[in-house]
């Protein structure tokens, strides 16, 4: 007779604020995993997130994780730790799936990828913006060869600080929140980069980037009020790619819009366009004066949202608790994910199902470490053109993965 324990992987959770709890019942559920561990710095915040999701063991550190017999660690803490601790769990032996950023250093990032190589450890960022309906459909379309050649794409994060910004960084950072609330805006720029670059497959090569520096009282984007002293709260980026296209990048965090989507993305190809604004997306074509108005079709579905998140934001509910489109392939998805949370755009159930699968199979999903480079990287150049007012700057090449380690089809079971 069976012993009744479901088997699989174990995954250790670092981290339990405001993201983790959106993807501590999809790793629970997946039949790729068997078991689920809880940790955080603030011990009592890790103990009620036990008790919400039935998990059985809590850790009282990421150094409990990294010697516990889990499998692998996922990162859900504050984004200036990301880099650190990713290689604190590789060194560990644990694959990592890692909320973005990947780091804040080129040093970090290729002690990442080198570990990455060396141990054979799967990598994964959290990039839900590979997953949005958006990005899924040009991808897409991208492949079949209609847009022609993509010679401009754009893509911006618009978020305004007061649009649950504040509730979040004080949630994780205590007193010193304003210290880590200062995040220089192109150094968590994977939201808009990948949007473009995992659609061509291009890489940014060169990027001349301006900074808005920042006038409002609260004082967060200061010279030396913040761990960087970084005074832009909104960049502005101009890239080239090795494709030879043009890409325009904007973070702003300081900005008076209040869109459906706060990130959003537009190609022009020689052939067909794609435009998201605000509220719409319309794909157009050089052959037909046509619009095709895809605003319903890349539309996601409502989802019931939990008592405790009232106390969120309207923009962080709708980032955390969102449905999928008509364009998510939902067919390859567990049935166990049936009526479980989803989130920004529908992508959170196919980032959870993608990283289980990566480890099962030891194959580089999507968003390898190589790829995770490839979005973070341009935003860690592009600061540095903002501080010298604009200078064009080359970007890095952390190179490709090992040849003979196979990509992920997520389309194919465990």
């Amino acid at each position: 007779m069976g012993t009744g324990k479901k088997s699989g992987i174990k995954i250790g959770v670092c981290g339990v604020g405001l993201f983790a709890p959106s993807f501590i019942p999809l790793f629970k559920a997946h039949p790729g995993v068997a078991e689920v561990v809880v940790t955080d710095v603030r011990v009592e915040r890790a103990e009620e997130a036990a008790r919400r999701f039935g998990v059985r063991r809590v850790g009282a550190s990421l150094d409990d994780l990294c010697a516990s017999d889990v499998d692998a660690i996922a990162i859900f803490t504050q984004r200036h730790l990301h880099g650190e601790q990713t290689v604190q769990a590789l060194r560990a032996g644990k694959h990592v799936y890692c909320a973005v950023p990947i780091a804040q250093s080129l040093e970090t990032i290729r002690e990442i990828i080198n570990l990455v190589r060396e141990k054979r450890l799967i990598y994964m960022t959290g990039e839900t913006s590979y997953y949005y309906p958006a990005t899924i459909y040009c991808r897409e379309r991208y492949k079949k060869g209609d847009f022609g050649e993509i010679f401009y794409g754009e893509a911006q994060y618009i978020h305004d600080m007061s649009h649950g910004f504040y509730e979040a960084f004080q949630h994780s950072g205590g007193d010193e929140w304003k210290r880590v609330a200062g995040f220089p805006p192109m150094y968590y720029p994977t939201h808009s980069v990948s949007m473009i670059l995992s659609i061509t497959g291009a890489r940014a090569t060169h990027v001349s980037c301006l900074g808005w520096e920042d006038r409002h009282p609260d004082g967060v984007f200061r010279v030396g009020a913040n761990l960087w002293n970084n005074p832009f709260s909104n960049q502005s980026a101009l890239m080239r790619t090795s494709d030879g296209a043009i890409c325009r990048i904007n973070e702003f965090r300081r900005v008076g819009w209040s869109g459906m989507n706060s990130v959003h993305l537009s190609l022009f190809g020689t052939e067909a366009s794609f435009e998201e604004q605000a509220n719409s997306q319309v794909w157009t074509e050089r052959t037909t004066s046509e619009l095709t108005d895809l605003t319903e079709f890349l539309s996601c579905s409502p989802a019931p949202t939990p008592h405790e998140a009232a106390q969120l934001h309207e923009e962080l509910r709708r980032d955390f608790y969102t449905g999928v489109s008509k364009v998510h392939p939902v067919h390859r998805l567990p049935d166990t994910f049936k009526g479980l949370p989803n989130g920004h755009f529908g992508s959170h159930q196919f980032l959870a199902d993608d990283f289980v699968k990566a480890v099962h199979k030891n194959q580089l999903p999507p968003n390898h470490a190589w790829m995770a480079a490839r979005y973070c990287v341009p935003g860690l150049i592009a600061h540095q053109s903002a501080l010298r007012e604009g200078e064009r700057l080359p970007i890095p090449d952390f190179g490709d993965p090992p040849a003979d380690w196979p990509l992920l089809n997520p389309e194919e079971p465990l």
